[in-house]
């Protein structure tokens, strides 16, 4: 790490998308940039204290919302928030309904991922090192579990346990035949960004869990408006209130929860490249996020 970083750790990290730049409740917040790897993250780094426990902010799409979500910085994010010990990360994001039955201001936490998404770098892996995580569970079901119970007892939302998340490249909304193909799939959800985020903090051994706040119905519906930045705006922010007062409540419980998920070893049956064969640069490039592979005895 570096720019001012220092001794900064935390456990769990929240990742904010459109509409949620920063974390107000945070006590005794502090910033720091750094570099990674991969380049530098969406932007600035806020650790504070919610509820107690330490936590690290981060504006995905950077605060002003500079960043479409082909041009996120993927690895670099997650490189970073897995330097400063993250182990749990949650997503919050703006997200399109498939579904009838899930309308705008409702929550999906969802569990599954469709992956549509094609320009932008989604693995910390090759040149040199090869691995292939297990995805098909992509979510932490224990984080899950805790966002759930955490919306449960807020009477303020309605919640759905259970969704399919399409991620797709954007920055442009689905035509309408594309919505309808989508619904055939049984989708539940459709946004930009989760599935990369995903895939990413499976190799780093992060448990990641998305909270899918709906913004609109997507084009499909013909009796709503078609999607437009001036209908998301209002949803958007009573969303971002909405999450976080849920955080408010889900973090203490995650932060205590004990931690025997497979999230936690997934590099144990993926790692393809023998430690010992992976070169000094590799190893410095990988460095957090092989930490606990190269700790073990050979």
């Amino acid at each position: 790490m570096s720019s001012g970083s220092g001794e900064t750790r935390a456990r769990i990290g929240v990742i904010g998308g459109s509409g949620l730049y920063e974390l107000a409740q945070l006590d005794g917040a502090r910033e720091f940039r750094t570099q990674t790897p991969f380049g530098e993250p969406s932007d600035a780094f806020v650790v504070g204290r919610l509820s107690g426990i330490d936590v690290a902010f981060l504006a995905r799409h950077g605060r002003g919302h500079a960043r479409l979500p082909s041009e996120i910085p993927y690895r670099a994010n997650i490189w970073a928030f897995k330097q400063i010990g993250v182990e749990r990360l949650i997503s919050v994001s703006a997200v399109g309904s498939m579904r009838e039955t899930i309308r705008p201001r409702d929550l999906v936490v969802v569990d599954q991922f469709i992956d549509r998404s094609s320009r932008r770098a989604d693995s910390f892996f090759g040149d040199g090192v090869a691995a292939h995580v297990s995805l098909a569970d992509p979510t932490c079901e224990i984080a899950r579990g805790h966002l759930v119970a955490a919306a449960r007892a807020q009477s303020a939302i309605r919640t759905h346990e259970h969704g399919v998340y399409l991620c797709m490249d954007g920055p442009a909304f689905s035509t309408r035949a594309e919505s309808r193909l989508y619904r055939s799939w049984e989708v539940d959800v459709i946004g930009m960004t989760n599935a990369t985020e995903a895939r990413l903090c499976r190799e780093a051994e992060i448990c990641y869990a998305t909270l899918a706040l709906v913004t609109d119905f997507d084009c499909w519906h013909v009796d709503e408006e078609d999607v437009s930045v001036s209908t998301l705006l209002a949803h958007l922010r009573a969303n971002a209130e909405f999450a976080s007062t849920l955080l408010l409540h889900a973090v203490p419980a995650l932060a205590q929860a004990t931690r025997d998920c497979a999230c936690a070893t997934a590099l144990d049956d993926a790692l393809l490249t023998p430690i010992a064969a992976i070169d000094p640069p590799s190893r410095r490039r990988l460095e957090p996020i092989l930490e606990r592979r190269l700790a073990l005895p050979p």
